[in-house]
């Protein structure tokens, strides 16, 4: 449904989502982020951005990125997942900026952002100012959603991956967790979750969180379903947040695995969609949040056609049975550092 004809529900929505974020036990209920529609059009390269670990490929320039976020809004996507390390945050607020001149949005409360501490900053004393920085990138007096975005500590910025494994140090759980509690305290983000943190990370969170994680957002896609770690958030009242649903095709580090699967292609023949949209409703039946990546308007609308069908018990028994394979390691990303490698094999 389009959002710019149900201004009245958005903000009743975003009302129950400011409810939710003062009450992080709770799980964001699937209709909620069925009419937020979730999209992150954040990975791509500019001057600014020297990982190209999760950027597309080729790097789209800022001018297309911000025409595609403004494509994306009329659209009906209202939640833009973006992160220092992606160096998109300026783009992306510039795009807000455009928007609410033109009229295409009236309100910043219209929209729902996220945005990730990098590990460069996972020190107790830079998180604050981190996170101020963010918001002056973005153009915004808070953000929705602010994460820590890996469960490691870098000892100083890097311009290349993979990188030396003295820079790499282990995370100090509480001291950072009661950095971002106070970026929340500050009225800088609404709500403060993590991302790639195993169960093993997330137990260690909890156990000395004063506010709990809202969400944790991994991976996760028909290919790497993360049974384990969604059945220990829900039991915690930790919302899942499932990035690389199509598993990252045309990045550095994805794969057209899931675009080309053969047992998604034939569900998706037989129901007249698109393998990418089975896969797609597959996370959604699944009970989270989506982080799709799309500069094509005709992708972008198709990746929204998947709330008024579903996919029987048999087509759910297939995908079930498929070989999983994890895409995103630590290791593929900072090096096989001993620290790297044991959180990689955390579950």
């Amino acid at each position: 449904m389009g959002i710019g004809n149900t201004s009245h529900i958005v903000q009743a929505l975003k009302a129950s989502i400011r409810r939710f974020l003062q009450n992080t036990a709770a799980i964001l209920s699937a209709s909620l982020y069925r009419t937020l529609k979730v999209l992150n059009l954040a990975h791509f390269q500019t001057e600014s951005l020297k990982l190209a670990w999760e950027v597309s490929y080729p790097p789209a320039d800022i001018e297309t990125a911000k025409a595609a976020i403004l494509e994306a809004m009329r659209a009906g996507y209202r939640h833009f997942d973006t992160a220092f390390a992606y160096g998109s945050e300026k783009p992306l607020g510039e795009a807000i900026a455009k928007a609410l001149r033109i009229g295409l949005i009236q309100s910043r409360d219209e929209l729902f952002i996220t945005t990730k501490l990098w590990s460069s900053f996972a020190d107790p004393a830079q998180i604050v100012p981190a996170c101020r920085m963010s918001l002056q990138n973005l153009q915004l007096e808070y953000v929705d959603m602010y994460l820590i975005h890996m469960p490691v500590r870098l000892t100083g910025m890097i311009s290349r991956t993979p990188v030396a494994a003295e820079i790499i140090r282990a995370l100090d759980v509480k001291g950072v967790w009661e950095g971002m509690e106070e970026c929340k305290n500050l009225g800088l983000t609404k709500g403060i979750g993590v991302s790639n943190f195993s169960c093993k990370k997330m137990e260690e969170v909890l156990s000395i969180a004063k506010i709990p994680p809202a969400l944790n957002q991994v991976e996760m896609n028909p290919l790497w379903q993360q049974k384990q770690l969604r059945e220990f958030c829900k039991a915690r009242g930790v919302h899942v947040t499932a990035y690389s649903p199509l598993g990252a095709n045309n990045t550095k580090w994805g794969d057209n695995r899931i675009v080309e699967s053969d047992v998604l292609a034939d569900i998706a023949k037989a129901k007249g969609k698109t393998t990418a949209q089975v896969a797609l409703r597959w996370a959604y039946e699944q009970g989270v949040s989506i982080v799709t990546k799309s500069f094509n308007k005709q992708r972008m609308r198709e990746n929204l056609q998947i709330f008024d069908w579903a996919l029987s018990t048999d087509d759910l028994e297939k995908i079930d049975q498929l070989l999983q394979r994890k895409g995103v390691t630590l290791a593929s990303i900072f090096g096989p550092h001993d620290l790297v490698l044991e959180l990689d094999a955390e579950v």
